[in-house]
């Protein structure tokens, strides 16, 4: 049984009493076959959300030609006008069910490749993220070979606080992640994050402080007095040879402490 010059199953005959009359029963598993490819090609594979890993990694490698990823989508149940994200996971829970979440009513298709989950879905509605057991990055709806290598990006600057980030959110913090290890490795500002990484405590009330923008908020979320808060950004400014209550303090921290996490994601 072949679609568009593919092979995608193979149809038989079986019946009781000898064989009949050779060319009937060559007529009619011909036109079984076809009638059996055109049912595929107008209405999909069944409505399941777990897939072929073969057909999920033909469809989002840059090395697929156009006409072998459109084949792969169609056999997947992605109709060609159908916008598609690509989503790469990392999670405690079986795919198919963050696939079913984040994606309830549209076509959507799951399965894992090498260490990370590929969710390929029309919609993704970011909010229906389980809490505490998925981080995923969300590529932009766009080729899904581009979609899966922004999806890759994205789970990178995922962290506790935020696990789920969208590679549009990123903009220019997106350019972090084509830096060299090396490169990175060898700042000064990076490298002093790393002195200070061993000290969990020192890390979350900076990460936290980068995050807030603001002293108050910070110690708001760390449920500590703000004099407190002060005190331990004061200690990690002098460690980093920053001043944290200057704007380009925080840039510069806050930088730093995300091509630190780059680096060991």
């Amino acid at each position: 049984m072949t679609l568009d010059e593919e092979e995608i199953g193979t149809v038989w005959l079986e019946r009781p009493g000898p064989p009949g009359p050779l060319d009937l029963d060559e007529l009619l598993l011909d036109r079984l076959a076809l009638a059996a490819a055109a049912v595929v090609e107008r209405y999909g594979p069944a409505r399941t959300t777990m897939a072929d890993p073969a057909l999920v990694e033909l469809a989002i490698s840059a090395d697929s030609d156009e006409a072998a990823r459109a084949r792969a989508l169609r056999l997947l149940g992605f109709a060609a006008d159908l916008p598609l994200h690509v989503v790469a996971v990392r999670s405690q829970l079986p795919l198919d069910q963050v696939g079913g979440l984040i994606c309830p009513a549209r076509p959507v298709k799951a399965a894992p490749l090498a260490d990370l989950g590929i969710i390929l879905a029309t919609t993704v509605d970011q909010a229906r993220f389980p809490t505490g057991a998925v981080r995923a990055g969300i590529g932009a709806a766009e080729s899904p070979d581009r979609s899966w290598r922004e999806a890759r990006t994205a789970l990178r600057f995922t962290t506790p606080r935020q696990p789920v980030v969208h590679y549009d959110s990123l903009g220019a913090l997106a350019l972090l992640a084509q830096i060299p290890n090396d490169v990175a490795r060898d700042n000064a500002d990076v490298a002093a994050i790393a002195r200070i990484a061993d000290n969990p405590g020192e890390l979350e009330t900076l990460d936290t402080y980068c995050s807030a923008g603001s002293l108050r908020r910070a110690a708001d979320l760390l449920h500590l007095h703000h004099s407190s808060v002060a005190r331990r950004l004061e200690q990690t400014g002098k460690i980093l040879g920053i001043d944290l209550t200057e704007p380009t303090g925080l840039l510069r921290a806050r930088l730093a402490l995300t091509a630190w996490r780059l680096l060991n994601d």
